[in-house]
């Protein structure tokens, strides 16, 4: 047995506050996860030529407002695929490590999905919104772009746990 399945049973074995605790801990471990996959696509992302031009364009649509000084429609599109996809990978993550899951994907991805595509709207607003608060702060464009991405990732992180654990409750058989 491997040592994380070790320690999930002898969590289990001390009652369900302790399990909690732990899938906590373990659900830190993953969003760390998801944060370094977010950070380096959101630094790599916007080297790609074709996405490097659309930071000269400016995006407006709805409540978003990207103006090409926060990085236009180049920045939307860095910032929410850095985001998908960490969330993508922080969702298989969880249900199989953090939570030992065998929920069905069928029904609670669409679902995960759902309240995702709602976090990311939030995000989507508030990411350059603070940014450019950090830049008229007068701290470098780069700092203040990372910054934003870990204000916002840390309101995700506080509000998937409860999702993921509500979502997520089946326990796989060994």
């Amino acid at each position: 047995m491997s040592k994380l399945k070790e320690i999930d049973r002898k969590a289990e074995e001390k009652g369900s506050a302790l399990v909690t605790l732990w899938q906590f801990v373990k659900f830190i471990v993953v969003s760390l996860l998801a944060m370094i996959v977010q950070f380096v696509l959101l630094n790599t992302l916007q080297l790609i030529p074709a996405i490097k031009e659309l930071y000269t364009q400016e995006f407006n649509w709805l409540f978003f407002a990207y103006p090409v000084a926060v990085g236009g429609l180049g920045y939307f599109i860095v910032s929410n695929t850095a985001n998908i996809i960490a969330q993508i990978v922080a969702f298989f993550v969880n249900k199989e490590k953090t939570f030992n899951s065998d929920a069905n994907v069928a029904v609670t991805l669409p679902i995960y999905i759902v309240f995702t595509i709602g976090l990311i709207i939030f995000s989507a607003w508030l990411n350059p919104t603070l940014k450019d608060v950090f830049v008229g702060m007068n701290l470098n464009e780069a700092l203040a772009k990372n910054i934003a991405t870990m204000i916002c990732s840390a309101l995700q992180f506080f509000l998937y746990f409860p999702v993921d654990k509500l979502l997520m409750h089946s326990k796989k058989k060994d």
